[in-house]
């Protein structure tokens, strides 16, 4: 596949080939992808983050909505007091933040494309980010964490005594850089969805901005309207549904109103 590059897929086969041609390891002889996947289902949608939409002083807002969730929240909301289990919570309860959802698994990010029904006349997107090369960019106190670690991506466990705040993550380095980040698991959606975030070292830089300053780290499925459908429909039979990825009755919900939901 090549890097940086727009992949228009035509079928359902268009679309395996596009989402695992890439996965071959040859240094462990396994089908080993080293990219993770962010599916919209819009194709003018970039990387910003929810904290973006906070308004032009979003950035300044960042540590004092963080403070106040942390204040406000249950003592026992987050395993552990690192920012970074905090910034896990938040995020996965829907305060804005930097990061980002990922997923280890191109089928999610495919549900997550065909997930929005009123987005079925709009071409969709997987973004692809090859996050191991990614780590290439990172500080050196950073890299030489996660390679003693003997790991490509960074739990709170592993930043927290490298790194301990939001504004020592920018003093790191200069160049911006991305940092990638396994939640605990904090309950059975985050397991289900094979999860992680992203997140920049700053809270200004946008994710998209520098990818195309390093086209060799991504490339983008594209995701025709026409195809969404079938999309969807093979992925509800390959049980890739709101009922298994949104555990609860809220997802079984979700998953029956679409199943039931016809033109």
């Amino acid at each position: 596949m090549e890097p940086g590059k727009d992949i228009i897929v035509n079928s359902w086969a268009d679309v395996q080939s596009a989402l695992f041609d890439h996965s071959w390891n040859e240094n462990l002889r396994r089908f080993r992808s080293s990219y993770v996947y962010r599916g919209s289902w819009s194709l003018q949608y970039d990387l910003s983050t929810s904290l973006t939409r906070l308004g032009s002083r979003y950035h300044e807002l960042e540590p004092h909505i963080l403070r106040n969730f942390r204040k406000y929240a249950h003592s026992n909301s987050a395993p552990g007091d690192s920012i970074w289990n905090w910034l896990a919570v938040a995020q996965h309860h829907g305060l804005p933040t930097r990061l980002l959802d990922w997923t280890y698994s191109p089928y999610v990010a495919l549900h997550f494309a065909t997930q929005n029904l009123s987005s079925y006349d709009e071409d969709g997107a997987i973004w692809c980010v090859d996050y191991v090369k990614a780590n290439e960019f990172l500080p050196l106190k950073l890299k030489t964490a996660i390679k003693e670690e003997g790991s490509n991506v960074f739990t709170p466990e592993i930043l927290q005594p490298v790194c301990c705040s939001l504004k020592e993550l920018a003093l790191l380095q200069g160049e911006e850089y991305v940092v990638f980040l396994e939640p605990p698991s904090l309950d059975a959606r985050i397991v289900h969805q094979y999860a992680l975030f992203s997140l920049m070292s700053t809270a200004q830089a946008n994710m998209s901005a520098w990818l195309e300053q390093h086209p060799e780290l991504y490339f983008r499925v594209i995701i025709p309207a026409s195809l969404k459908w079938e999309i969807r429909d093979k992925l509800d039979q390959a049980n890739i549904t709101e009922r298994v990825l949104f555990p609860g009755l809220q997802g079984l919900s979700q998953w029956l109103k679409r199943h039931y939901t016809h033109d």
